[in-house]
């Protein structure tokens, strides 16, 4: 289950469905260890999204 729910998490957040530290969520991840899977899948992190989380 844990897979199914990071790929529709990478599926949503590639769609522009959910930002980042929503998919993150829905994935059960941290927005970091998120983005590390998304790289890893060959999708690219929205600069804007990474950029909001380091002014956090």
């Amino acid at each position: 289950m844990y897979t199914h729910g990071l790929n529709t998490a990478m599926t949503l957040y590639r769609n522009g469905t959910l930002t980042l530290s929503q998919a993150a969520s829905r994935a059960g991840r941290s927005t970091d260890a998120f983005a590390t899977a998304l790289v890893r899948h060959g999708i690219t992190v929205r600069e804007n999204q990474m950029r909001s989380r380091t002014a956090e």
